[in-house]
């Protein structure tokens, strides 16, 4: 009876050790960004929630580690990257979408102090917080570099994502961002040999066949966050692009 005892527990300890061993070698989707990318609030929704329904979260999991309010400066200094970084292991992948809390004039000021400095260039700012800290502040694309190449220090993919489109039309088109946050992030992309999707035109030029009046009803509050509808039409967004990534072994855990 003993024995038994003893051969049902060896067996469940075998089984448990290789679950868990599956569920670690099971790699991961990790989305980085702003509110854009999740958000809380009730009313309107990030992209990266809704993106697991179009993976195979059997084979993969999508860890959405956006944060509101934040941009590439903020995700970096509050430490947010470096917990994401930790926990990267090859096979990994990691999506990066920000640019809609970066275009303030970078400063101390509550105003300014998500703000990076604009291009993807080396140039810096060193700025001086009331307690004393000493703050030196990099442009938008040498924060993104930083992501993608620490990304890939990890054996991660890194996939470098322009941001989603304001709901803010001129003449029937909807405002890109291909001469600022977009082009920068194509650049980076570019410069990085990283792989790229224009989250900003596939979007854009969605919005452009719906038109305004039906685009507005995917902004409930302003003229940046969406609906649980809009966020998913970024959400497929994002698919549309990383089908169109050759090579990209992201595409194999698509539905």
């Amino acid at each position: 009876m003993k024995l038994t005892k003893i051969k049902i527990l060896v067996a469940a300890l075998l089984m448990f050790g290789a679950t868990a061993f599956i569920n670690q070698s099971k790699p991961s989707l990790h989305t980085i960004g702003d509110s854009t990318v999740r958000n809380s609030n009730k009313e309107t929704w990030g992209w990266g929630t809704p993106i697991a329904a179009l993976f195979d979260t059997t084979k993969i999991r999508v860890e959405n580690n956006a944060m509101a309010g934040r941009s590439t400066r903020t995700y970096l200094s509050e430490g947010r990257w470096d917990k994401v970084l930790e926990t990267l292991k090859p096979g990994d992948f990691v999506t990066m979408q920000f640019g809609h809390n970066d275009g303030s004039v970078p400063d101390t000021t509550k105003a300014g102090r998500r703000g990076v400095l604009k291009g993807t260039g080396e140039e810096t700012k060193v700025l001086t917080w009331p307690d004393g800290k000493v703050e030196t502040v990099h442009t938008y694309g040498w924060y993104l570099r930083k992501f993608v190449r620490e990304a890939k220090a990890k054996g991660a993919t890194p996939i470098v994502l322009s941001m989603i489109p304001r709901n803010e039309f001129r003449n029937g088109k909807v405002l890109r961002a291909d001469q600022d946050f977009g082009k920068w992030a194509a650049e980076v992309a570019q410069q990085e040999n990283a792989y790229f999707v224009d989250l900003n035109k596939i979007t854009a030029d969605k919005y452009d066949a719906m038109g305004p009046e039906k685009v507005k009803a995917f902004f409930p509050g302003d003229h940046t966050h969406t609906n649980l509808e809009g966020a998913k039409v970024n959400a497929q967004s994002v698919v549309d692009g990383v089908k169109e990534l050759k090579g990209c072994k992201l595409r194999n855990y698509l539905l």
